[in-house]
């Protein structure tokens, strides 16, 4: 633990005295050339469906079934003389309606991340002091279909434990999952970035009842935890129709010794059939064990209609 903390606490520093350097750089008299740099922006629309239809159908019957899901990804760069920007946002949300069952959530996703980013000299040309930030939520009310997930988790005689399925175990900013760093980022590529510093996150249950399912104390709105976060991205054109993407975050906090650290690893193959129709493919595996110590992981295919947007 003591050398984590004091491996946050020099990243800090190292961090603060490169800004304070630019700007004692830019208070010293000398005259610099102009930013002319420009944002860049792009985005991707999607709207995804699939339906199935049974009757009289003996050779391994199912149950009619219709999925819609629709997902937005944008990005926003502005790369300066000094200073580069960067701003993604996700959003992501489905349904499916399966005979004999209520309709259900599959997708809900709101992703923010941002950064900034001071690519000075020498050293700090290679390595980026910087500040980010990220923030993971869901639009709408989830619920568990299979079992009710207070039970082990509060004391007996809650009236949580006498829930039927579905239960409802949560809601928009229930929770919500929000970190901030500051430290230094090396990019051996354009399209690939590894950001290393010290970081807080704080683990938001906006709903009392449902604290007790995310590690958040009961009369707490957040738990905060301080440590250190290790960040990787990737944003890569394969090919002239393929592109990939992926983000992986883990934190480690300072009082975590002994559990592994909180790890969410996103990956999307985007396969772009012509201009308007597309393929992914989407892995993603979360841990977190103050929510539960398995390994969480998620699968999807999707094929729709996708419209790209460039400026």
């Amino acid at each position: 633990m003591t050398l984590l903390r004091t491996t946050c606490i020099a990243l800090s520093a190292l961090v603060l005295t490169a800004l304070l350097g630019a700007g004692a750089r830019a208070q010293d008299g000398t005259t610099a050339p102009p930013d002319t740099a420009q944002w860049e922006y792009n985005a991707d629309v999607g709207l995804n469906a699939s339906q199935a239809g049974y009757r009289n159908w003996e050779e391994g019957a199912g149950n009619n079934s219709l999925a819609l899901a629709t997902g937005f990804f944008g990005q926003a760069e502005k790369r300066g003389r000094r200073w580069i920007q960067l701003h993604e946002l996700q959003l992501d949300f489905g349904v499916v309606d399966q005979e004999e069952q209520e309709v259900r959530k599959a997708e809900d996703l709101i992703q923010l991340n941002t950064s900034l980013r001071y690519d000075g000299d020498g050293f700090f040309n290679q390595f980026n002091p910087t500040i980010a930030g990220t923030f993971r939520s869901q639009f709408a009310k989830g619920f568990d279909y299979t079992e009710n997930p207070f039970e082990g988790q509060v004391p007996d005689g809650d009236p949580r434990l006498d829930l039927n399925e579905p239960v409802q175990s949560s809601e928009f900013l229930s929770p919500a999952f929000i970190t901030e760093s500051i430290g230094l980022t090396y990019e051996p590529y354009r399209d690939i970035t590894i950001r290393l510093g010290a970081a807080s996150k704080q683990t938001v249950v906006n709903d009392p009842d449902f604290r007790v399912l995310y590690g958040v104390d009961s009369d707490k709105v957040a738990e905060v935890e301080g440590g250190a976060e290790l960040a990787i991205s990737a944003n890569r054109l394969l090919t002239e129709s393929i592109r990939y993407r992926s983000q992986f975050n883990a934190f480690y906090a300072v009082n975590q010794t002994e559990d592994p650290p909180d790890a969410r690893w996103q990956n999307t193959f985007n396969l772009q059939v012509n201009d308007w129709l597309s393929t992914d493919l989407e892995f993603v595996a979360l841990f977190d064990n103050d929510i539960t110590d398995a390994l969480q992981l998620k699968e999807t295919i999707s094929v729709g209609l996708n419209f790209s947007l460039d400026g």
